[in-house]
């Protein structure tokens, strides 16, 4: 059972309108390093324990540089935000040197190979991995209102970083969407008339907000689950979104079939759409803008992996 402590600090990221894996993470950070503390509170411990967490992140454990700033920042929002004991900005520990790996990226024909063999029950929210270069969470959050069929577009809502943004949307997957939301439709119906359906889940404080829109269909998932499943917040069902597991084994599993011999994840599609934006001329502030990254570095290291080489370079040996 979880102690007093760590509720109240996941109460107070719950008001602070943290994400639930956000919320997830950060306990998940706070309570080893309370452990590796041997239990003593924070309120006893500051700079020089933190130092020695993160050093041991890194000296014994080999945890990757991202998992160590994962690590940090949970560790300073429970001093800034929650203790109100903010640590020193020059923190002296051991930071894991290992550098990021470059995305891996399909060849436009093993894209084509790879999403003409999903398996259909799942092919279409695949498909948009790749065709608006989405988040597999991103993809599976999408409400029906969501799609905007007139502008060819899709918004996304809080996505990473509490952004929202406008992506683009083939056309070619028009139908099929009209398809789906036909399909969602059903499910809504079918729920709608039960007394136990206590409608969709709506973030943060919308649903006092707008206190009809969890019976609204427009609210509703695009991709529903096939059952419903207690709420234990209200003790009443409701209907969740397709879990994202069932879309990673299918790229996991398709890709293997079809004998694509790359480490092949739903965000190689994401990497893919990027890297084949650029690859037609596409400006890199608008490949920004449309996978919601927030520093253009972030976004540039697509430019590593282009068939011009390095940072799009050609080399003047190809010119003798």
């Amino acid at each position: 059972m979880k102690s007093p402590f760590i509720k109240a600090v996941a109460e107070n990221m719950k008001m602070r309108r943290y994400a639930k894996r956000t919320i997830e993470s950060y306990v998940h950070w706070i309570k080893a390093f309370i452990l590796f503390n041997q239990k003593k509170h924070p309120t006893q411990c500051h700079d020089k324990e933190v130092e020695q967490f993160l050093s041991h992140l890194a000296n014994n454990r080999n945890v990757a540089p991202k998992t160590q700033a994962l690590a940090l920042n949970a560790i300073v929002y429970l001093y800034k935000e929650f203790l109100d004991n903010p640590l020193t900005l020059d923190l002296k520990y051991n930071r894991t040197s290992a550098q990021p790996k470059l995305p891996v990226v399909l060849t436009p024909e093993e894209t084509a190979l790879l999403l003409k063999n999903i398996p259909a029950p799942v092919s279409l929210p695949i498909q948009l991995l790749y065709a608006s270069g989405l988040r597999l969470m991103e993809v599976v959050r999408l409400r029906v209102q969501d799609i905007d069929l007139d502008y060819l577009s899709i918004q996304i809502w809080h996505g990473k970083g509490g952004k929202h943004r406008r992506v683009t949307l083939a056309k070619e997957l028009v139908e099929p969407l009209k398809k789906q939301v036909a399909a969602a439709q059903l499910y809504y119906q079918q729920d709608i008339h039960s007394t136990q359906y206590a409608g969709v889940y709506l973030p943060y404080a919308m649903a006092l907000k707008f206190p009809n829109a969890e019976k609204e269909f427009n609210w509703h998932y695009l991709f529903p689950s096939a059952r419903l499943s207690m709420d234990p917040s209200v003790q009443l069902y409701r209907r969740h979104h397709v879990h994202e597991s069932n879309l990673q084994k299918a790229v996991r599993e398709t890709s293997k079939a079809v004998a694509i011999n790359k480490p092949v994840t739903c965000h190689t599609l994401r990497h893919s759409f990027a890297t084949h934006l650029l690859q037609r001329g596409a400006d890199i502030r608008t490949v920004q803008e449309q996978l919601g990254h927030s520093d253009l570095r972030t976004t540039q290291i697509y430019t590593h992996v282009l068939q011009a080489g390095a940072n799009c370079v050609r080399s003047p040996y190809s010119d003798l």
